[in-house]
């Protein structure tokens, strides 16, 4: 009688869980509430849990890195100077052998991009398709900050239990399920963040990002590899980050481009013009 009086009380507790986030996520109980000790649920929120506990550490990241990109605009390398800081600010300075090439920056909604060769200062909003056509990014930048930063797609999926969980490879697989039917899925490797794939209702692939050579950086262990792709785009990048810092000090200004007297100031959105290509 007591064993049954527990059960339904676990499953009480569940259901309330779930009716009290279930306009957001698909999902079980709340990671917590799992309790035997060999059970592979139990496993999978482990690694969960761990990832909500880097998710609360880390704020920013500042590195020098070396991007390769592949896709409609050609393939080519640049040496960047990449600055990002949750939740959804960006700036990016592509390097060529004569100095900076171009400088991004997104914050606020908004997207600001630098020609140093032209002078010329555009602005738009800081939507995917910018991000794309500047940053060679093909998200948003809330999006891309977490991508770039080895996170979960979302926060608040963490609280809660995988829907399911099963091995794919070398890695173990934790998989979330989103109100709009699309999925998460999420792939450990020595209990480290290996990849996050994204795949839309229907089935298919949204992007899929993979890391590697995670090395200890003083205060947490960091990937210097990030490989992802992009179906819809037919986009490939992949960052080698050199010095990656995290959470040092950040000002807002890293985020702000201000026209000089001479700066020919344009809007984005009323252009047809490509960013140039910088080699590395």
């Amino acid at each position: 009688m007591a064993a049954l009086l527990i059960a339904v009380a676990a499953q009480q507790s569940g259901c309330a869980a779930q009716s009290s986030f279930g306009s957001s996520w698909v999902m079980g109980s709340p990671i917590s509430s799992q309790s035997a000790v060999n059970n592979p649920q139990v496993k999978a929120n482990t690694l969960a849990s761990g990832l909500a506990e880097r998710d609360q550490r880390l704020n920013s990241l500042q590195t020098p890195v070396v991007m390769e990109y592949s896709g409609p605009g050609g393939h080519f390398k640049a040496r960047e100077q990449l600055v990002v800081r949750r939740p959804a600010s960006i700036r990016v300075e592509a390097m060529s052998p004569l100095g900076i090439a171009l400088v991004v920056a997104a914050d606020g909604g908004q997207v600001a991009v630098f020609d140093p060769s032209k002078n010329t200062l555009m602005r738009g909003p800081a939507t995917a398709e910018t991000f794309d056509r500047f940053a060679r990014i093909p998200m948003r930048p809330e999006e891309a900050v977490r991508l770039l930063m080895a996170l979960a797609p979302n926060s608040a999926m963490l609280a809660f239990s995988p829907s399911l969980t099963a091995p794919e490879g070398d890695m173990q697989l934790i998989t979330y399920h989103e109100p709009g039917g699309a999925v998460d899925e999420l792939g450990f490797r020595g209990g480290k963040l290996a990849m996050v794939r994204e795949r839309a209702a229907k089935g298919t692939v949204d992007y899929e990002v993979r890391y590697g050579d995670y090395r200890n950086i003083g205060v947490i262990d960091f990937p210097y590899e990030v490989d992802a792709d992009f179906p819809n785009t037919g986009t490939t990048i992949k960052f080698h980050y050199q010095r990656p810092i995290v959470d040092g000090d950040v000002p807002d200004s890293s985020f702000v481009l201000s026209p000089g007297p001479s700066t020919q100031l344009l809007n984005i959105s009323r252009l047809n013009v490509s960013p140039p290509a910088p080699g590395a």
